[in-house]
């Protein structure tokens, strides 16, 4: 299977980047001619018959993009559209590292110009995101989080219950959205956080209708330090499976640790560390009832090639 429908795409240009270890396999599409099915996303991602990846991204023009052409009309300045697949070929609304790892492809290919300091607006499924290029990486504008059963999480400040692989109760967790869906579990110490088997999807109740994202945080001791709140994460991600970061699940756990603590002083910059690294979450108020979400970190290519005809 995977086989031929590699040789579909044999010639094909392609590059691999990361951003904390979530790492994606990246093309260039910039006439929008691509059609790239399920089981071709499926085929390039496979870790042991394809490139590999936690997921796919195609670069294509927001205009060429069937479905979001009115996005682009609304929004000219978002000329790239980030077109996001999971690893088994499943299509997504954002990925908050592949955003990053997405704009230094661009820059790498010499699609747009963009200097430190400076924004570039991204079209999405999830609606059009802004990026700004850091001098040690990205910082991207994800806009406002959200609760999912909001009714419920404000009446009991959880919404779902959580039941990891193996383990005979459930534990009760806050749903949140970041224009995706994520279900996010607090646990009391490192060492639970260490055993969970995050080899099968946990099993969620209510879940989200198109399913979810399922974060597992620990508080860091002491959680504040210098003004920052610090939290350690492991993520089951819908469609993929562990993997060793995902930005919008940092956004999604730093949320829902702030959502708890409400009532006290509130903390804008978190810290949230994941097994591939470290990224940055800062809260901005953006005039309306919500707030931003914006998601720091690095990203990097870590190789080119063209897909084989053998």
């Amino acid at each position: 299977m995977y086989r031929s429908e590699l040789q579909q795409l044999a010639g094909l240009p392609f590059a691999k980047g990361h951003a904390t270890g979530n790492d994606f396999v990246l093309l260039a599409d910039p006439t929008g001619a691509l059609e790239i099915t399920a089981a071709q996303v499926e085929s390039l991602c496979h870790r042991r018959f394809g490139i590999g990846g936690d997921g796919l991204i195609r670069a294509v023009p927001t205009a060429q993009m069937s479905g979001y052409e009115q996005q682009f009309n609304e929004n000219p300045k978002a000329y790239w559209f980030m077109d996001y697949r999971n690893n088994d070929g499943s299509i997504a609304e954002m990925c908050g590292n592949g955003v990053r790892a997405f704009v230094h492809f661009l820059l790498a290919e010499g699609l747009v110009n963009l200097p430190v300091g400076q924004s570039l607006q991204i079209g999405s499924r999830a609606g059009v995101k802004e990026v700004t290029r850091l001098t040690d990486g990205y910082a991207a504008n994800l806009g406002p989080w959200g609760l999912i059963h909001e009714d419920q999480a404000a009446s009991d400040s959880v919404d779902s219950m959580v039941r990891p692989s193996g383990w005979e109760q459930a534990l009760p967790a806050l749903s949140i959205t970041m224009g995706n869906p994520h279900t996010v579990v607090a646990l009391p110490d490192q060492g639970m956080l260490d055993d969970l088997n995050l080899f099968i999807a946990p099993e969620v109740s209510p879940a989200p209708p198109y399913g979810t994202n399922v974060e597992f945080v620990v508080p860091a001791e002491p959680l504040i330090e210098d003004g920052t709140a610090r939290v350690k994460m492991r993520v089951f991600e819908r469609g993929v499976g562990e993997t060793l970061s995902c930005g919008t699940g940092a956004c999604a756990a730093a949320a829902a640790m702030r959502y708890w603590a409400r009532g006290t002083a509130l903390i804008n910059n978190w810290s949230v560390e994941v097994p591939g690294g470290t990224v940055g979450v800062e809260f901005l108020a953006n005039g309306d009832a919500r707030e931003d979400t914006v998601l720091s970190g690095p990203a990097e290519l870590v190789a080119r090639g063209i897909i084989g005809r053998d």
